[in-house]
């Protein structure tokens, strides 16, 4: 949400970048979601264990 409203904000006006640039409002958040493994029941979570 913070993103579409700092982009929103340099449409109208470029200086407003000069502003949110240093803040770090105008780059996205590179984090994705962990692909679920075969073998597994999630990402990380695994099957339950049972020794017998």
């Amino acid at each position: 949400v913070r993103l579409a409203l700092s982009r929103a904000l340099c449409q109208i006006d470029e200086e407003n970048r000069l502003v949110l640039k240093p803040e770090g409002l105008l780059t996205r958040d590179p984090r994705m979601v962990e692909r679920k493994k075969f073998g597994q029941k999630k990402a990380r979570k695994k099957f339950q264990f049972s020794k017998r």
